[in-house]
């Protein structure tokens, strides 16, 4: 028996090493190259970013490039998340047909990124800016025998083309003006007649929009779910938040023009709108997406509040979050039917402890990065500071498994490390982009901005209330606004 025993074991080993074998060998050598080839690069980046940051040299060539604190930091960043994703196609797409043409899109996706944030002259950003959307659509319509992909695909092109040539003419338009033909020499220039200063801001800003799949602009996101889990990531992670580098490099045209207030109010809708629409998703993806609409919208507002650090800071944080809830979306059930949500129920000592949580998780962000003002739009950001700090409370005192002296300790060691390490990654941030102009200008209260901040905290609480369950009408409105083009999803009968 134990003899027997010996060879079953040995021949489940044997079957188990055939089959990594052959699992191995079914993985494209591109993708195996790939993966290598992103964690080299990414060390490379780390390197070069420590390097920069020691000697301070002078990186240009010919005024076509350009590499800063900034560029390495995007770098490094991007570079992480590719370096993961490609790690993780490498086994979770193997079998798959088009294997091979996923990572080759991916690696151009990748370098298209790497050379837009080094782009000095206008032209290599536009053909960058170009290679993304391109590089991308591809990735969404990768699976070419799949009609609703190759839908996708179209669809998506689109919008990504349009967002091109939207964001060529308001940039050329600049350049005729000012005759800079650089990103440097744009934004060291305030010579431009101010109706072609505001009308290339608008398009500038309509281009970012359009990427970050801002309302009305949302839909090509919603509809990608034809790409990959992995593509997903990439996009989720890196893709739609092309419209902060975007915004962050013409800051101070954006600034100039005064138009910032149009960032503000559209990133404020767009951020209440997709947090409504998530709640009524029955589809991990679909929720996904809405949550990284909402994300980006909160992003965007960041930017119209003249905080294009504390965008970026929330970019790269909105990255690494979300790339791990697609690459592990797998484990969540696919589809389920419509539950009620949980009703906000809360007493009155639970709402004490989450209103001074609240206030003291703000006063300690606005201690540890120097945003004290109440004058100015750094409030904003301290609010929202205090609103995430209070839901986290909330969350658990409601807990019945814990004590009282429990929830008290866990709620203020989860916001004072939190909110602490938040604050050393914003500063840090901060430093690294140092080199960029206007990078933090509070913005004067006015107001436009007093009125849609309260409507912005109304609409937050209608949504934490669950009103929109108990409006039909409203309930419908939301789900026609999430629903994806009719011919990415169940158009095709074969």
């Amino acid at each position: 028996m134990k003899l027997l025993k010996l060879i079953m074991e040995s021949y489940t080993l044997s079957t188990i090493e055939n089959q990594t074998q052959e699992q191995a060998s079914a993985i494209p050598l591109v993708s195996r190259i790939s993966s290598s080839v992103h964690w080299f690069l990414l060390l490379a980046s780390i390197s070069a970013l420590i390097f920069y940051q020691v000697y301070s040299p002078d990186w240009d060539y010919l005024d076509v490039f350009r590499i800063n604190g900034f560029t390495l930091l995007i770098w490094t960043t991007v570079l992480f998340f590719s370096s993961i994703v490609s790690s993780y196609s490498k086994n979770y797409l193997t079998g798959f047909q088009y294997h091979k043409r996923f990572s080759l899109l991916s690696i151009g996706f990748t370098l298209s990124v790497l050379l837009f944030v080094m782009s000095n002259h206008i032209l290599a950003l536009l053909i960058s800016w170009f290679t993304m959307g391109y590089f991308m659509a591809k990735l969404i319509g990768v699976h070419k025998n799949w009609g609703e992909a190759r839908q996708a695909e179209r669809f998506s092109l689109r919008y990504f083309v349009s967002g091109a040539l939207v964001l060529s003419l308001g940039i050329l338009l600049l350049c005729y003006d000012s005759n800079q033909f650089t990103v440097q020499g744009l934004m060291s220039t305030d010579e431009f007649s101010t109706p072609i200063l505001i009308f290339s801001s608008i398009l500038i800003i309509a281009a970012a929009i359009i990427q970050s799949a801002i309302f009305p602009f949302h839909k090509w996101l919603l509809s990608a779910m034809t790409s990959p889990t992995p593509a997903s990531a990439l996009m989720h992670a890196g893709f739609v938040n092309g419209s902060g580098l975007l915004l962050t490099l013409f800051a101070p045209l954006l600034i100039l023009s005064n138009t910032l207030w149009i960032l503000f109010i559209i990133g404020g809708i767009t951020a209440i709108l997709a947090q409504f629409q998530k709640l009524i998703q029955v589809n991990v993806k679909h929720k996904l997406a809405c949550s990284t609409i909402a994300q980006m919208g909160f992003m965007v507002m960041q930017c119209g509040l003249g905080f294009f650090n504390a965008a970026i800071a929330h970019l790269i944080l909105h990255g690494f979050y979300k790339a791990y809830l697609f690459l592990s979306s797998g484990e969540q059930v696919m589809q389920s039917s419509p539950q009620d949500s949980p009703r906000l129920r809360i007493t009155v000592l639970q709402a004490i402890a989450v209103a001074v949580y609240g206030v003291f998780g703000a006063l300690l962000f606005s201690y540890l990065t120097g945003k004290t003002s109440i004058t100015d739009s750094s409030i904003f950001l301290t609010l929202i500071v205090a609103i995430t700090v209070g839901q986290a409370t909330y969350n658990i005192v409601k807990e019945k498994s814990f004590t009282y002296l429990q929830k008290m300790t866990t709620s203020a060691v989860l916001f004072i490390v939190g909110i602490s390490v938040y604050a050393l990654l914003f500063n840090g941030i901060t430093l690294l982009m140092s080199e960029m102009p206007m990078i933090q200008v509070p913005q004067s209260l006015d107001t436009l901005q007093i009125v849609f901040g309260i409507i912005f905290l109304i609409g937050f609480f209608i949504m934490k209330l669950g009103v929109h369950t108990k409006s039909p009408w409203l309930y419908v409105r939301l789900l026609n606004l999430s629903q994806p083009y009719k011919k990415t999803i169940h158009y095709y009968k074969k």
